[in-house]
């Protein structure tokens, strides 16, 4: 593709929408229901990063094998979280406990939700 025929995105549209993102995750976070957190945070998350890779990466004007090596990545990094994230989020192991101050996190976490209710 040569430099006169690139299609330039609208960068202030874009910074726009990524803004717009950003309020609908912080209010989502602002709701108070985990599931809706959740959902706008990982949701948004997801999208703005699409939005930044499309645009401002280039990756679907760069040659034909970067996407491939940029959905290996994300494919290698899920691998892992889902290799390691059952050990982690485990309160205690084979030879190792998590730390106090996680521990002191849920508890505090779990007498918010019961001062709630």
């Amino acid at each position: 593709m040569s430099e006169e025929h690139m299609h330039h995105p609208n960068y202030l549209k874009i910074w726009a929408m990524l803004v717009g993102l950003l309020v609908v995750s912080v209010a989502g976070a602002m709701v108070g229901i985990r599931v809706v957190t959740l959902i706008t945070a990982f949701g948004v998350a997801c999208v703005q990063a699409y939005l930044v890779a499309k645009n401002c990466m280039h990756i679907g004007a760069a040659r034909r094998f970067v996407p491939y090596l940029v959905a290996t990545a994300l494919v290698l990094m899920l691998l892992f979280f889902s290799g390691a994230a059952p050990d982690v989020m485990k309160p205690a192991g084979v030879n190792w406990v998590k730390p106090a101050w996680q521990e002191a996190a849920v508890e505090h976490d779990v007498s918010l939700h019961e001062a709630r209710h």
